[in-house]
């Protein structure tokens, strides 16, 4: 008997188990429903590109906002969008 609920236990684990990359889950799925195309300006914190892979077709653009933390879709075809990422690219390219 004993022996039974270890196995359950472990089967449970195991099926309930999530990917873990770092100290965040890896979604399997697109992160981005809906996408900020207005210009965020002064407020951008962090910006990070997530390129297309085999669970989202698109690159998402997810910036977080330096007042509260809260992470924002971007459409990556708004221009301010395109110049955020040139300018980015410039940088880290140095």
């Amino acid at each position: 008997m004993c022996m039974l609920l270890f196995f359950v236990v472990v089967k449970l684990n195991t099926h309930f188990a999530v990917i873990v990359q770092g100290d965040q889950a890896l979604n399997l799925r697109c992160q981005c429903i809906q996408k900020e195309s207005k210009r965020i300006g002064r407020y951008l914190g962090k910006v990070e590109v997530h390129p297309a892979n085999s669970h989202c077709r698109e690159t998402e653009i997810v910036a977080t906002l330096k007042k509260d933390g809260q992470k924002v879709c971007l459409d990556p075809s708004a221009q301010w969008v395109k110049r955020i990422l040139q300018r980015k690219r410039l940088h880290t390219a140095y």
